[in-house]
């Protein structure tokens, strides 16, 4: 009773499905449901299992919509009452996510050739960007992905199907279908929201790009923003061989040597026109106040691409296990390796608690005591007052790394 009353009281998005499927509660009375959190494998067999009985394709996308409202609910019950850490929660939602596009890529794709026939040679693999790139997602994270494909260079580009398509047209058709499995509005609702304006040129590029073009265009052309988002990058969708292909481009593209001096500037840069778009000065905006989650997340991705060439362990998608391989590495003083790694687990609790209680990562000024008592709890305080000093002084503390190692990199 009182894990109901704290999610009906600080927890909307939780509150908002359980009233909508009631049966979700059977679930939560189980004794064994805060024992062991479903694994990529097991979730993999029990949406198979609803997918391939769906009668047709709209019932097999309201299944994959119910399906992730029910685990969203499982996995945010599990972090309002205490029993899952943010960085697990974070882990979850993003293996949850994959899982999905995995299954709708396999399905998509086999019903795409189905009308359009096959390509020679033809690949296809989902890239995971951001937040679930990372693996750090949460309740109301949107997926940032980018689709690339190849195909058989000699052969003929034109698909063999009743309504063949030409090479890029075929990939790009592909891709708005999968995009639209994984967004359209259905009677269970929406599933993800999707972002693919990280792929090359953003908005401006095609929905699909060839590896080899890929490939071309983050040697040559990529502004060092696209290279901080493709530390975050993350196969997550392929066959086992382009996979392993396109793992091979990211990871050569991240361990080039790079001028420690022009990065640093560039970040700086970047930092500043956030903070003049998005503003910086309200301490409970957790991704874009001064010292908060940006600082965190862009000082480890200097790390990344400033010192990859020279040290290839540092190459890594979480902000976490930057941070720790910088220490381990003295790139990093102790000291500053500790105050970014607590502050990193401390933005990741917060945030998670916040996204199930908000449409926001900024906190306003009208919190309730059972919301304020939950951030407590989260950020292991014993009061919300303390709790709010304690993430003031948190972020000081990163603002002063932030700017001694930058500009210290830029010569500022």
């Amino acid at each position: 009773m009182r894990l109901l009353t704290t999610l009906l009281t600080a927890a909307p998005r939780v509150r908002e499905t359980l009233a909508r499927r009631p049966s979700l509660f059977d679930a939560l009375l189980d004794p064994a449901f805060f024992d062991i959190l479903p694994d990529a494998a097991a979730l993999e067999a029990r949406l198979d299992v609803l997918l391939d009985t769906a009668e047709s394709d709209e019932d097999r996308l309201d299944r994959a919509r119910r399906f992730r409202q029910e685990q969203h609910v499982l996995i945010g019950v599990r972090v309002v009452s205490g029993t899952l850490p943010a960085a697990r929660a974070g882990e979850a939602y993003a293996t949850l996510a994959e899982v999905i596009i995995r299954a709708l890529h396999r399905r998509v794709w086999a019903r795409f050739r189905e009308a359009h026939g096959d390509i020679a040679g033809a690949e296809t693999a989902v890239l995971a960007m951001g937040k679930l790139g990372g693996r750090e997602m949460t309740a109301g994270s949107d997926l940032d992905l980018i689709v690339l494909y190849d195909l058989d260079p000699e052969a003929d580009p034109t698909s063999d199907g009743p309504r063949p398509l030409n090479g890029a047209q075929y990939f790009a058709r592909f891709t708005q279908r999968l995009v639209s499995a994984l967004t359209s509005l259905t009677n269970a609702g929406k599933l993800y929201e999707v972002d693919l304006r990280l792929r090359p040129s953003g908005r401006a590029g095609p929905v699909a790009t060839r590896l080899s073009s890929f490939e071309t265009y983050q040697r040559e052309e990529a502004w060092t923003w696209e290279h901080m988002a493709l530390t975050r990058a993350r196969v997550i969708s392929a066959t086992p061989a382009f996979g392993d292909k396109v793992a091979g481009v990211i990871s050569a593209v991240l361990a080039r040597p790079r001028d420690a001096r022009r990065i640093a500037g560039d970040i700086l840069d970047m930092r500043r026109a956030i903070a003049a778009e998005k503003g910086e000065g309200k301490r409970w905006n957790l991704k874009h106040a001064a010292g908060g989650q940006v600082d965190v997340e862009f000082l480890a991705q200097y790390l990344v691409l400033a010192h990859g060439a020279a040290h290839p362990e540092m190459v890594d998608t979480a902000t976490a296990r930057i941070l720790a391989v910088a220490g381990w590495l003295s790139l990093l003083p102790a000291e500053d390796v500790e105050v970014l790694s607590k502050a990193c687990a401390l933005y990741q609790d917060l945030t998670q608690i916040l996204r199930l209680s908000l449409d926001s990562h900024a906190l306003s000024d009208e919190v309730s005591p059972a919301l304020r008592a939950l951030l407590a709890r989260a950020g292991q305080m014993p009061d919300f007052a303390t709790l709010d000093a304690y993430l003031a002084d948190t972020q000081i503390k990163v603002r002063e790394i932030f700017l001694r190692v930058l500009e210290g990199a830029a010569g500022a």
